[in-house]
């Protein structure tokens, strides 16, 4: 792959409100911890950007910003992106068991719907005692649908870069496969995210 290319990715954290979405967020892109933080209503975007693969990554990641309550809202941020992190507290089994939900309404909905859509989970929160999801749960729920599990904590930083950046990797990959082509269009074409929207301007590009 041509080192210099630039691509943009839009990645998007769900999960169930209060496991530390945000917390995470933060974490990964400004190295800081925010315990405290009022939960509010619409999404928020923080960007980070990465070499990987030889490829400078623009990550555009989109946090639903407490409208988990609205599950129709969360939706409409699915359209366009590359990858998804769906995260749950490990001390609170229901945001655990809320998972097939969230990863079937994003599965329902991405465009365009793929089975292999790049995904990673997060066990948030590790650093607390009151466990009540076991890590062999979790990794076999992962396991079965083939999706990479991290046990991860915002607050002490662990596996956050780890997580992030697995699923920049996938989300990259797939790219790849989706539009071997794209690597020799136009610069301008890299910075679009969203298979479909690639597909067709390259395709455009292609015919100039």
């Amino acid at each position: 792959m041509n080192p210099r290319k630039k691509v943009d990715l839009k990645l998007i954290i769900i999960g169930a409100l209060g496991v530390g979405k945000t917390s995470l967020l933060h974490q990964y892109v400004h190295k800081t911890f925010y315990e405290d933080y009022q939960t509010t209503l619409g999404a928020s975007i923080l960007s980070k950007i990465i070499i990987l693969d030889d490829t400078t990554l623009k990550l555009q990641i989109w946090d639903t910003g407490g409208q988990e309550r609205f599950r129709s809202m969360v939706s409409t941020f699915y359209k366009g992106s590359d990858g998804c992190i769906l995260a749950f507290d490990v001390t609170d089994l229901e945001s655990f068991e809320a998972l097939d939900t969230w990863r079937g309404d994003v599965l329902a909905k991405t465009i365009p719907m793929e089975p292999s859509y790049p995904m990673v989970v997060l066990g948030n929160k590790i650093d607390l005692a009151d466990r009540q999801v076991p890590q062999e749960v979790a990794q076999g729920w992962c396991k079965e649908k083939d999706i990479p599990y991290f046990e991860v904590s915002a607050k002490n930083d662990i596996n956050v870069v780890q997580a992030f950046e697995m699923l920049a990797s996938r989300a990259l990959s797939r790219l790849c496969l989706l539009m071997p082509f794209r690597w020799k269009a136009e610069e301008c074409c890299l910075t679009l995210y969203g298979a479909l929207i690639l597909r067709k301007h390259c395709a455009m590009v292609a015919k100039c």
